[in-house]
């Protein structure tokens, strides 16, 4: 059925006002983005064919992969990178009643940077009762020395009165082992921890895929 034969409340825009962004599938929440199709190809349409895209490369998804698509030009194309990227600035909803039991249980919250194809720092800070505060992207690119230190590490979870915090960063390559300079920015990170009595938890690694490595646990 064509997007302009459909009724209003099925429409994806006039369905999210009604019900919700919630309500919607992947292919209505792209063709919401886009807004128009082409003759004989409506937004639905294409968003169908966007969404199997997305499915397969995620946030490695570029405009010239989307470009690809018949109804979709580089502006509609920037529509949709753009929001993958807004996407990524804003980690899923944390709430003060979300407690960190176990390393899996962080994993919700840094999944978007799985697919980063440069590698990131992110810091989930806790409260004494291991309560989420809040998520903390503290560098993006490669991981030396020169580009982590404690102050940038532990300037945030000052702020949040945090007691504890969990570092997270992701290998693009996909190999989970960690590096030498791994351990040695968790050993430098736990040692700053105990002067300022915040406690590093754990030190995660995570890549394309499920799996994830815990630092200290090895």
């Amino acid at each position: 059925m064509s997007l302009k034969n459909t009724a209003d409340i099925d429409k994806p825009r006039e369905k999210m006002i009604a019900k919700g962004p919630a309500c919607l599938g992947l292919d209505e929440l792209i063709a919401a983005i886009i807004g128009r199709g082409i003759p004989g190809c409506d937004a639905v349409q294409i968003g169908k064919k966007i969404a199997k895209i997305l499915m397969s490369k995620t946030y490695e998804t570029g405009i010239d992969d989307l470009c690809e698509v018949n109804g979709m030009g580089e502006a509609k194309a920037c529509q949709i990178v753009a929001a993958l990227e807004l996407a990524r600035r804003f980690p899923p909803p944390v709430q003060r009643s979300a407690v960190i039991h176990n390393a899996e249980d962080v994993l919700p919250f840094v999944h978007q940077y799985r697919y980063d194809t440069q590698e990131n720092v992110v810091a989930v800070t806790l409260s004494g009762a291991h309560e989420v505060l809040k998520i903390r992207l503290i560098t993006k690119g490669l991981l030396n020395e020169s580009q982590i230190h404690p102050r940038e590490v532990f300037a945030g979870a000052i702020e949040d009165r945090a007691a504890a915090i969990i570092l997270i960063h992701n290998h693009p390559s996909g190999n989970l082992h960690p590096s030498r300079q791994d351990l040695k920015i968790t050993k430098d990170m736990e040692t700053a921890g105990e002067i300022l009595g915040i406690k590093l938890l754990d030190h995660l690694i995570i890549g394309p895929g499920d799996g994830f490595w815990s630092i200290k646990d090895e």
